[in-house]
């Protein structure tokens, strides 16, 4: 295990990476999540080896969809979850198949395009361990990305892009408890097609069937490549 690691206490949970996306934004000819970074990795390869690292004898499922063999022959010992409907969907759509289909317990989600410090998921434990639903955010910055508020006792009240009075933005590294995994299949069903799966931890939210705590990694790395620009500070913050 890597210098400054603890073991998780519990089984490791689950972990689905959203990876159907066009995305159409970098612009590349190939799923975004195989972008390579200054090291030769691509950002899954990252991810990869990260979450082997982090959350050992986890099992790992991918949801393909745009030009889905280039990633299945990268990846051949993941379990693939194939969002047939990518070109017509968004995220909500696509972490809905995969809690249907990943085995029962917690589940770790991230979007295929993060590239994050190790360290990231270390902080997850104690919500691993107690079973505590959450996403992952950083305070230092408030972009055009997927921000978020408070209640007064500290959970989640508010998660789109068009919060305003924001404390911070998520970064794409998420959390689902076992007993929670049923609101959230309701409410990711219950979205548009074109919604993001923060509006089905939104809207649960509202309905008062999920309590969603957000943990604080600013001071850690993690980017979100959705741009050129994106990808040229995610390989400046983890440059070798």
């Amino acid at each position: 295990m890597t210098a400054g690691l603890q073991p998780l206490g519990t089984p490791s949970p689950s972990v689905v990476i959203l990876a159907a996306g066009l995305g159409t934004r970098l612009g590349r000819p190939f799923p975004k999540p195989l972008t390579e970074m200054e090291d030769g990795r691509s950002i899954m390869q990252r991810q990869w080896e990260t979450l082997r690292t982090a959350l050992p004898g986890c099992q790992i499922h991918i949801v393909v969809g745009f030009k889905k063999e280039l990633v299945m022959e990268a990846f051949p010992d993941a379990l693939f979850i194939y969002n047939s409907d990518y070109s017509e969907t968004n995220t909500s759509k696509s972490l809905l198949r995969a809690l249907r289909a990943a085995h029962s317990g917690g589940v770790v989600w991230l979007n295929g395009d993060v590239v994050f410090d190790e360290q990231v998921l270390t902080i997850l434990y104690p919500c691993f361990e107690a079973e505590r639903t959450a996403v992952c955010v950083n305070t230092a910055r408030v972009a055009e990305e997927v921000k978020y508020t408070l209640t007064d006792d500290g959970y989640v009240r508010e998660l789109s892009k068009s919060v305003q009075g924001a404390l911070g933005e998520a970064v794409g590294i998420n959390f689902v408890a076992a007993r929670d995994r049923a609101a959230l299949i309701r409410h990711l069903d219950a979205c548009d097609d074109s919604g993001y799966f923060e509006r089905g931890i939104e809207t649960a939210i509202v309905a008062g069937e999920l309590k969603v705590t957000a943990v604080d990694i600013t001071g850690y790395g993690a980017v979100e490549v959705d741009t050129a620009e994106d990808l040229a500070a995610a390989t400046a913050a983890f440059r070798s």
